[in-house]
């Protein structure tokens, strides 16, 4: 599902300029495990040319990097994806997609900084590697939906038994998603938009 070629930046054009109307910028963060599609969900959905950190993976990651079920992948995230989408005339996303290996944790702090929320991507071949990931979200108190990624030979199973899996309260919104389909990823995105307006109008007895 990943994608790992990109095109080269040879300065900007005049689509990717900010639209004049935009009076609202919000920074996302697009969170997951190794290999969940967390740069083909950026690519996808941007509405600039993508920047991206892929490298080509190496023997140095042996043995470090858990591939188990993304045996195919030979490229990775080392420091970030960036994107930009228009949600409507007023409002805009940045778009920061974190690195999955545990190696690369590190980074999030910065990536972090500023967010208002998260889309945590999960695959459902390898529900746990979103356990560590979810847990460092709720740790930080950064609100957050989860996607689950639609993976061609992944298993399908109601969203309530997966749910169930990974121990989420009802309240954390849990969507289907496709991340090479941009209307699906932007379904995702508005759904992390309406639950943190929910959140922003709740009152404390509903909290």
């Amino acid at each position: 599902m990943d994608c790992t070629t990109s095109e080269a930046l040879v300065g900007p054009r005049s689509e990717d300029a900010l639209p004049a109307s935009a009076t609202s910028a919000v920074k996302v963060v697009i969170v997951g495990g190794f290999g969940v599609g967390k740069t083909t969900l950026v690519r996808s959905v941007s509405e600039i040319r993508p920047l991206t950190t892929e490298e080509t993976m190496t023997q140095a990651g042996v043995g470090v990097d858990d591939i188990a079920g993304v045996e195919h992948k030979t490229a990775t995230t080392v420091a970030m994806d960036f994107g930009r989408i228009s949600l409507n005339e007023q409002l805009v996303l940045y778009l920061f997609g974190t690195p999955g290996q545990e190696r690369f944790w590190f980074l999030w702090n910065g990536l972090f900084e500023g967010a208002l929320g998260a889309v945590v991507l999960v695959d459902t071949r390898r529900l746990e590697v979103s356990f560590d990931v979810i847990g460092r979200l709720e740790d930080r108190g950064v609100p957050f939906v989860v996607a689950i990624n639609a993976f061609p030979d992944a298993p399908v199973h109601p969203l309530s038994e997966l749910r169930a899996a990974m121990d989420l309260p009802d309240y954390v919104p849990m969507i289907d998603c496709d991340a090479r389909d941009r209307a699906s990823c932007r379904d995702a995105l508005l759904t992390l938009m309406r639950y943190l307006h929910t959140l922003t109008t709740a009152t404390p007895e509903s909290q």
